[in-house]
């Protein structure tokens, strides 16, 4: 049968566990700065180069940033994201501030955290532009939620990567041809909500109203797992990092062994056949697969 070999080097690990309690799933809270550490080492000794942060998960710039400086043999690239209600004035400062505390000499990706931050100041861009031609940040992004603020964002030259929800709901069905559009523009394309904030590992008899409405989905999902043999985990890691449209998968975990275990999970090797039938899966009510609209 014919297989599709994923690539580890696609990973870039997510932070806003190490500064926030995030995630449907997490009953622990916050991940401590000793094991944010082993995730840090754990995270370069298998090759994922790139982390995800952002002004707006709590202490997780300091985080990085003490890593860095005590780990000057790991040093990561860093994508982070600028607050909503940021102001021109701001910038020069804010980004000195971001570069300090991470520890680093040049942010790999600045980002708008969301579409309408992005569509709210476009004078900022200018600024932005700017400050790559000085090498302060090498890329512009934006990350988004939905197919139409894509297609609105393609056509800027200057935003080089969109950040986008991906994964086995919100899936090649869902978003049309969007992907293959994004990598003809020549921009990098990130995915993001690869396990859609855990709910794929949700008991299914548990009472969640979310859950309740995607039972029939998520049922069809492990379906294809037993079919399939293989976990939830290597169903949706592995679904996201074979797409040749997507750059980078971002993914986020709550300890060093979670770490493992997805590393690990990244190394099935799907089928084409499998791949087909989770694209014929499809979520009528796009609401109830972002996760920014539940209550």
């Amino acid at each position: 049968m014919n297989k599709i070999i994923n690539k580890n080097n696609k990973l870039i690990l997510g932070t806003v566990q190490m500064g926030l309690k995030y995630g449907i799933n997490n009953i622990n809270g916050k991940i401590s700065r000793e094991e944010c550490n082993k995730i840090f080492e754990k995270a370069f000794e298998s090759n994922i180069r790139i982390l995800d942060t952002a002004e707006a998960y709590g202490n997780s710039h300091d985080i990085i940033g003490k890593f860095h400086e005590n780990n000057p043999n790991f040093k990561f690239k860093v994508n982070t994201k600028l607050a909503n209600n940021i102001d021109l004035k701001q910038i020069d400062g804010k980004i000195s501030n971001y570069l300090k505390e991470l520890h680093i000499d040049q942010i790999e990706t600045l980002m708008f955290h969301g579409y309408n931050s992005y569509h709210k100041n476009k004078l900022l861009i200018e600024k932005m532009v700017s400050l790559k031609k000085m090498d302060v940040i090498k890329n512009i992004g934006v990350s988004i939620y939905t197919n139409a603020e894509i297609e609105s964002i393609l056509n800027d030259d200057n935003v080089s990567v969109i950040q986008l929800p991906f994964n086995l709901l919100d899936n090649m069905t869902q978003k049309n041809n969007l992907l293959t559009q994004i990598k003809k523009s020549g921009k990098i394309s990130q995915s993001r909500s690869a396990f859609l904030q855990g709910i794929f590992f949700k008991d299914l008899n548990k009472k969640n109203k979310i859950i309740d409405q995607l039972k029939k989905e998520l049922i069809q999902l492990k379906n294809l797992t037993i079919k399939y043999k293989c976990s939830m985990q290597e169903l949706a890691l592995s679904y996201c990092l074979c797409q040749k449209e997507i750059d980078n998968v971002l993914i986020g975990v709550d300890s060093s062994e979670q770490l493992v275990k997805n590393i690990s999970a990244a190394k099935f090797k799907i089928d084409i056949n499998l791949i087909n039938e989770i694209n014929k899966i499809k979520v009528e009510n796009v609401d109830l697969i972002n996760p920014s609209l539940w209550n």
